[in-house]
């Protein structure tokens, strides 16, 4: 079967679906991605076709498809809809543009592309699938993932979670209407289409552990939690010499990294994480990320590196301190290594939350509150404090059973062998 997978977003939404295009790949289907035009050479590593997406979320300062609003008043909520309109426009093209390149027969759609891809689908009368890697169906479990502080009761939550559908609906309309004129399709909102998917029991398959999100029991049918697809490492690709060389110098360290946030904070957050580290009295690896995280301060102790497989490192840290990413607070806790969350934005807070919940993690610190000596104190708390490392631990251990990916594969293998699925029929 010819599968696009379609992602956009920062790293962090776009690399798991290397993983998961790479076995889908090696269970003999004919995989491409399309992401934006940045992660070109992240795809190419995997070995997976590339499709490059005219539209990048991240410019817009929130995922356009993640669920919420900003947590802050009505004029935020204005904010957030008129900047990401902005990209979503040409998304859609990109999205028709690159399932016709590849000629493909299944879409999987991500959390960011599904509003979207599943008019693409109906166009070419081909089969979408829902492959998500935040938890957006209002459920009572919790509040929506992106903009509410705290819980707000059953009720409350649900309600929540259905406000912010809306405002993704908001967000798509205008992109939409044009997306449907251009693909010869009869008039039809984004929030009427959303529905017809719902009551049509569209699949969605979400790509996080249920260590950290069990399936909310009242979820509709279709909606199902499989477990983290991993972003794709090649299996002869060892770490860095220089980077090599300072793990075997010395006590693990402590990994300080922000991803692709904070663009531009470079010098001050590397010299805070110096100064906490030293404080903490550990040795420390700041990676670059975004932020250009760096120090000029001198010695030995603390090592400045690029882009390292999370895999392959985290493992042999004391602690990771990161911003609360879905992909990196997974990899944390995969890697039985504690970690001090400090959430920026977005969805970041919520898993922020979850993996601090488990015990695996301290409280987390708000990016805005952030101060060399709050960083110390939690570096100190997560190496030393009682508890964080076993609970870590016991979480990578129940994390081990499962498997994303194959879960996937097995779905869609499924259907390529005839198996009756509402969704083989994309809705008209």
């Amino acid at each position: 079967m010819r599968i696009l997978i379609t992602a956009a977003g920062s790293r962090g939404d776009v690399d798991p679906y290397t993983g998961l295009g790479v076995r889908l790949k090696e269970a003999g289907h004919e995989v491409a991605l399309a992401a934006p035009e940045v992660f070109a050479d992240l795809v190419a590593r995997s070995g997976l076709d590339f499709h490059g997406l005219p539209a990048d979320p991240r410019a817009a300062g929130a995922p356009a498809g993640s669920g919420g609003t900003d947590g802050a008043d009505r004029r935020g909520t204005a904010a957030l809809v008129r900047a990401a309109s902005a990209f979503v426009r040409d998304l859609g093209h990109g999205l028709a543009a690159a399932a016709t390149a590849h000629d493909a027969e299944l879409l999987l759609l991500s959390t960011t592309t599904a509003p979207l891809g599943r008019h693409v689908a109906e166009a070419l009368g081909v089969p979408s699938l829902g492959a998500y890697l935040q938890p957006v169906a209002p459920t009572g479990d919790f509040p929506p993932v992106v903009g509410a502080a705290r819980p707000l009761g059953r009720w409350g939550n649900r309600t929540a979670g259905r406000l912010a559908l809306h405002v993704v609906d908001r967000i798509h309309a205008g992109a939409v209407q044009d997306l449907r004129t251009e693909l010869g399709l009869p008039a039809l909102s984004a929030r009427a289409e959303r529905r017809r998917a719902e009551r049509a029991g569209w699949p969605v398959l979400h790509g996080f552990s249920t260590v950290l999100v069990p399936r909310p029991a009242d979820w509709r049918t279709g909606l199902d939690v499989v477990g983290n697809w991993w972003p794709h490492v090649p299996p002869d690709d060892p770490l860095p010499t220089v980077v090599e060389d300072f793990l075997q110098a010395g006590p693990p360290p402590v990994l300080v990294g922000f991803g692709s946030m904070a663009a531009g904070d470079g010098e001050r957050l590397g010299e805070l994480a110096v100064q906490a580290l030293r404080s903490a009295g550990v040795r420390g690896i700041l990676q670059s990320g975004s932020a250009g995280l760096a120090t000029d301060a001198g010695g030995d102790d603390v090592l400045t590196v690029g882009d390292l497989p999370h895999a392959t490192l985290l493992p042999r840290t004391a602690a990771v301190v990161h911003h609360g990413g879905a992909g990196t607070t997974a990899a944390t806790l995969r890697a039985g290594v504690p970690a001090v969350p400090v959430p920026v934005m977005a969805d970041q807070p919520f898993w922020a939350g979850r993996v601090a919940g488990l015990g695996a993690a301290t409280a987390p610190v708000p990016y805005a509150e952030l101060t060399a000596g709050r960083l110390a104190e939690a570096i100190r708390a997560a190496v030393t404090g009682p508890g964080y490392r076993e609970q870590a631990e016991r979480a990578a251990a129940r994390m081990a059973a499962e498997d994303g990916a194959a879960r996937v594969v097995e779905r869609i293998g499924e259907a390529a062998a005839g198996a009756p699925h509402s969704w083989l029929v994309p809705a008209s």
